[in-house]
């Protein structure tokens, strides 16, 4: 085997592979997108470009990657391979993987020092926003899984400022799928800004060497009677669903023929309704929601098994029985079909679906022949994933979830750490079976992986490639996709076939693909974003709204921006102003759902200027609800709660109207009063108002203080301790206000 000979790569190392230099000697020319199958090395092709752009032009190489297991598993191909030393005389690593748990400080001083850096891409969108550090010297940036980049995924934003700030700008995008759809494809190219596609498939000559086997088996099973007779009884409820929307004139489909296009069409011919006020259309939203439930119900019965389906009917009756639930589970619930249903599945004293049974003999056999395996199991939702789990531990099998961080319903998600704790463990063989939901599809390389288990057919040809290549990546592997026959499982490996199979015919079609047009996008004149160094009004902006298009157009026109956990709103403006912002959509959803007004009530009681501003859409085509409790809403919000609404089109008008706001604080319209006159103040607003104005105290700290010493004068004249002794306001505060009282003007 011959190796790579580079005076940054280390010697006798990396093996010579002829496809990965001429892909990586093209990508050196112009922004490129590699698509090259799993386990063929994409990383090798990044690690390659990035040591010929350091060692001719130097600069810092910067890689991004959905998720931080994958993020931390390029770190350790980059440390194994890559020749390079810290900048400035550091002695630290020259490599640093960037996450979101670090101090901001820490990260400005890493990326200050290192030469790689290795992130996820929210986390460096975040500190461009917050202007930490720019990518100004940056000559290589790498997008990993670049068929993210559409919408407003971070790589998007990224990208453009990377190709209107960087010295000398050069971009590697990699993916093993980039989709199926063409114009998805262009989509993204455009998005970042990609000049030329290197394609390679499994049958190409120079790739066909380095292809290990990889058997699909296609494993079909019987659907059992009982689950049968459950979805019988779903298609029941179905059908008469359908019904009632016919007889409200709308088009429908008949039962058997109900597919997610379908279900669109209907739903557009709802919304349209809606915008022309008819009432109809309203129990036609309620309708349609109650079909998704019941669609969904039968995808659970068909593929996952009974006791996920026992588990959803059961979160169902919770909803429709609970205060604050939908009018369509309340609906549904009350369905004497839905009821027996239900009741016949309270019955079910075990897995009535074989699944299980197939998947623990497929890990046994394996484990059997093969004592040093690692399999790894893929299901679509996590409670089937924790079946799996509590299956195969009853047989003395020990496998690990790997699931998400977001914590749903009772079950609580894996932390990136311990998501990576996970894959370590996998890898050095401490458990022979991972057993994952989509977070463990993209990416993650364990060499020793040589049996994959779907446990049901995905849709996507994306998911599926991904899948796949977690086998086969160092030796022969071996497939098996479990299918239950004359269901949704049988569709969907059809359709993912058939996407696959139009992708393939796509990117052979798209050839070199050198659109001028597909740069346009990034092209950022340098003058009208300032270097990237902002001068504009000051805007802090809560943590959790930094993937809304709103900050990305805030940031490009010049705002300083800060990004931190807000108590209340989602921006604040100097020391008055606080903004809510939300779309017509989710102001509605927030109203009948989750307390509304007692979420603006806690932001108006802590400054003396509380914003709303509602984004696009209709507010009154939102949801079946009256028009007047929306107007109730609004008054309640502006006379009760003194909140100033704005109503924008858009995240770009959004972003135009705080940048105004912000102006207009920073004391571009010339001297300003704190706190302007209101001949119409009470007493006690007025005493309310006085306090409020002391830095950092705000309304809601004003009125704690005044309830607890009875006047101003008292304020003033206390001590620090009983300042400090006042519940909710705190030692560093009570600093400031004793400090502040006793303060000599001048």
């Amino acid at each position: 085997m011959s190796s790579i000979s580079h005076p940054l790569i280390k010697p006798d190392s990396l093996e010579s592979r002829e496809y990965q230099l001429s892909i990586a000697m093209r990508a050196l020319d112009a922004n490129t997108m590699v698509i090259l199958p799993t386990g063929l090395g994409k990383t090798a092709v990044s690690l390659l470009v990035a040591a010929s752009r350091l060692y001719n032009g130097g600069g810092r190489i910067l890689m991004l990657a959905p998720t931080k297991p994958l993020v931390e598993q390029h770190l350790r191909y980059f440390e194994k391979y890559l020749l390079v030393k810290s900048r400035e005389g550091s002695t630290a690593s020259p490599f640093v993987m960037f996450t979101g748990e670090a101090p901001p400080a820490e990260r400005t001083a890493d990326w200050n020092r290192a030469t790689v850096i290795l992130a996820t891409p929210q986390v460096i969108k975040n500190d461009l926003l917050a202007g930490r550090y720019t990518l100004n010297d940056v000559t290589l940036l790498i997008v990993d899984e670049c068929h993210r980049a559409v919408g407003n995924y971070a790589y998007v934003f990224l990208a453009q400022r990377y190709m209107g700030t960087a010295d000398k700008p050069l971009l590697l995008a990699m993916t093993a799928s980039p989709g199926g759809v063409q114009e998805k494809v262009q989509d993204v190219c455009s998005n970042l800004g990609i000049a030329h596609i290197e394609n390679r498939t499994e049958n190409d000559p120079d790739v066909r060497p380095y292809v290990f086997e990889r058997e699909v088996e296609y494993l079909s099973i019987a659907l059992p009677s009982d689950l049968k007779a459950a979805i019988h009884s779903l298609n029941t409820l179905i059908g008469d669903r359908l019904a009632i929307l016919t007889s409200l004139n709308f088009t429908v489909p008949k039962r058997d023929k109900l597919s997610m296009k379908e279900l669109n069409a209907i739903n557009a011919q709802i919304q349209a309704r809606i915008q022309n006020q008819d009432p109809a259309a309203y129990s036609g939203a309620s309708l349609y929601a109650e079909l998704m439930k019941l669609r969904h119900a039968i995808t659970l019965a068909e593929s996952q098994g009974s006791e996920v389906l026992k588990g959803y009917l059961a979160k169902l009756v919770a909803e429709g029985t609970g205060a604050g639930g939908s009018k369509a589970s309340q609906r549904l619930v009350k369905d004497p079909v839905f009821q027996e249903l239900f009741d016949r599945t309270l019955g079910w004293t075990r897995e009535l679906h074989p699944k299980p049974e197939h998947a623990l003999k497929l890990v046994q056999d394996q484990l059997v022949s093969h004592p040093d395996s690692r399999i790894i199991v893929f299901a679509t939702y996590r409670d089937t994933v924790q079946l799996l789990v509590d299956f195969f531990a009853r047989y003395g099998i020990v496998s690990e979830r790997f699931v998400g961080q977001a914590t749903k319903d009772a079950e609580k998600g894996l932390s990136q750490k311990k998501q990576i704790a996970a894959l370590t463990r996998f890898r050095e063989g401490e458990f022979k079976v991972l057993i994952a939901t989509s977070v463990g599809e993209e990416g993650l390389d364990v060499p020793a992986t040589d049996m994959v288990i779907f446990y049901e057919a995905v849709p996507s040809e994306i998911r599926s490639i991904q899948r796949r290549g977690r086998t086969g990546r160092s030796g022969a592997g071996k497939i098996v996709v479990m299918v239950t026959k004359g269901t949704s499982d049988e569709v969907f490996r059809h359709v993912s076939a058939s996407k696959e199979k139009q992708m393939h015919k796509s990117m052979r079609t798209m050839g070199g693909y050198s659109p001028a047009a597909s740069q346009q996008p990034l092209v950022v004149e340098r003058e009208t974003l300032d270097e990237f160094t902002p001068q504009g009004p000051k805007i802090i902006i809560d943590d959790r709204e930094t993937s809304s298009k709103v900050v990305e157009v805030l940031s490009n026109m010049g705002a300083v921006i800060r990004i931190e956990r807000l108590a209340h709103g989602d921006y604040a403006i100097g020391d008055r102003i606080l903004v809510e912002r939300k779309t017509a959509r989710d102001f509605v959803d927030t109203l009948i759902n989750r307390d509304l007004l007692g979420q603006v009530k806690a932001m108006a009681e802590s400054v003396t200027r509380p914003v709303m501003i509602i984004e696009g859409g209709d507010l009154y085509a939102q949801r079946d609800l009256h028009p007047n409790a929306i107007k109730g809403v609004l008054a309640a919000l502006t006379v009760d709660m003194g909140v100033s609404i704005l109503f924008t089109r858009d995240e770009q008008d959004t972003a135009q109207m705080l940048f105004v706001l912000s102006k207009r604080e920073d004391g571009e319209r010339g001297e300003r009063k704190v706190h302007p006159h209101k001949s119409h103040h009470s007493q006690r607003e007025e005493q309310e108002y006085i306090i409020s104005a002391f830095p950092e105290i705000g309304m809601k700290n004003a009125r704690l203080l005044l309830a607890h010493f009875g006047s101003i004068q008292e304020i003033v004249n206390a001590s620090l301790e009983e300042l400090a002794a006042v519940k909710g306001i705190g030692e560093k505060t009570a600093q400031k206000i004793f400090d502040l009282c006793r303060r000599v003007y001048g």
